[in-house]
């Protein structure tokens, strides 16, 4: 049989088609699939695309998780996290390997919100959102109140009902916002900003009434957080009930279990504040008595003292006084100028008798430098004479007897010296 016979029985595929229906096949047989694993070698370029491998002990399987639908994941994808990917098992053509295509993602042991709160959390603590320094006090009777929360909630009417039975008549701004939903944490932070404008408005407070971890999760995330820490106003966080913790509790000045306890923490109650300052009003009215009864006591002393009955007496023993001490001055400075007197003599004395042991020194020095030019060796030099020296022992000569032929002589005179070589020698 011809090699052209065999090839028209037989079906043949470029590549390209055989991975094309390979690539059918599978997204025919694995159109939703649910695979769990551990995640590795996660990468995420710059395109925000997700490129991981799921594993276990005996296999492991190439992911691909496009940027559009990991962005509704509501935590961060990790290394070695455990999860279960749901999506389609595919083929990449230009590899020829087959993957699989996620759609969503959980993570095992923990929900997603649970696990996104952890992670959250941890951030913002290691960048010092939940750092106490960073905490303001609360004013003590705020003027003006901002409240951030649903304008149809229970906690709008709890709180308002607090604060006008304790204080009515502070003044409040309320902003609306949703605490629920997609959009809630933008409008929630929004919000704070907003109030913020407002320079007069001396403490915020944010929050909701009670739910599931889904109801306030709003409260839970990043946009919200950062608006609370940026607030220049004070901020009570009262999200949910009193076993309900949520990040923007962690971030706020200060966080109260429910919207009512923050009412009642905001402003004091009134009857109280007026008790309190009556009572401070009668000690201070006791005490300016006291101060008014010890003041006529001491001026009815004073009216009896022998100062204010004889002032000229007093008057006339000072002038005494001042007299006697300008007397002494005038001796004391009498006696420091006969001192100086003396001492300026004595040192002059001492300036004479100096100057005489000083020239008769001098005379004594001039004696001695003569005789000692006198008993000079060299002195002699001057009249004519002259003294001749063996270069090598640097020795006066008295006599030849030990020179030879050839030895250098050196001869002193007044003024210079002689270098000579011996070439005879005479007795």
């Amino acid at each position: 049989m011809r090699m052209q016979d065999l090839f028209k029985e037989k079906t043949i595929y470029t590549v390209a088609e055989i991975t094309r229906n390979i690539r059918e096949i599978l997204e025919d047989s694995f159109p939703q699939v649910w695979i769990k694993g551990e995640v590795s070698t996660l990468r995420i370029p710059q395109s925000g695309h997700m490129y991981f491998t799921l594993k276990d002990e005996k296999a492991q399987l190439k992911c691909v998780f496009f940027k559009n639908a990991s962005m509704r994941l509501d935590f961060k994808l990790e290394e070695g996290m455990e999860c279960v990917c749901s999506g389609r098992i595919s083929l990449y053509d230009q590899s020829g390997q087959y993957q699989l295509y996620v759609n969503s993602v959980e993570p095992l042991g923990k929900g997603s919100l649970q696990l996104a709160y952890e992670q959250l959390k941890k951030k913002l603590a290691a960048e010092g959102l939940f750092d106490p320094a960073h905490k303001r006090v609360m004013p003590f009777l705020p003027r003006k109140i901002g409240i951030v929360t649903s304008s149809t909630g229970a906690a709008i009417r709890d709180i308002l009902q607090v604060i006008n039975r304790r204080y009515a008549n502070v003044h409040i701004i309320i902003r609306p916002c949703l605490v629920q939903g997609k959009t809630a944490a933008l409008d929630i932070a929004q919000a704070i900003e907003e109030l913020n404008s407002f320079k007069d408005i001396d403490v915020i407070i944010v929050g909701r009434g009670g739910g599931s971890l889904e109801d306030l999760w709003a409260f839970n995330e990043e946009p919200v957080a950062r608006a609370v820490y940026n607030s220049q106003i004070p901020i009570i966080s009262a999200v949910g009930h009193e076993i309900d913790f949520t990040i923007c509790d962690f971030v706020a000045d200060l966080r109260a279990p429910t919207p009512s306890a923050a009412a009642e923490l905001v402003v004091q109650e009134k009857e109280q504040l007026v008790l309190a300052v009556e009572s401070m009003a009668k000690r201070l009215t006791e005490a300016v008595v006291q101060k008014l009864k010890l003041g006529q006591m001491r001026f009815s002393h004073l009216m009896k003292s022998y100062a204010l009955r004889r002032p000229q007496v007093i008057v006339e023993q000072y002038q005494q006084n001042l007299d006697n001490l300008d007397k002494r001055l005038k001796i004391g400075i009498l006696n420091v100028l006969d001192a100086k007197n003396t001492r300026f003599k004595t040192l002059t004395n001492l300036e004479s008798g100096m100057s005489r042991l000083l020239k008769t020194k001098q005379s004594h020095l001039a004696q001695i430098s003569a005789r000692l030019l006198n008993l000079n060796p060299l002195a002699i030099l001057s009249r004519g004479y002259s003294v001749t020296y063996l270069c090598s022992e640097k020795k006066a000569l008295k006599s030849v007897q030990g020179l030879k032929k050839g030895d250098m002589l050196e001869t002193k005179l007044d003024k210079g010296v002689i270098i000579s070589q011996v070439e005879e020698c005479r007795k």
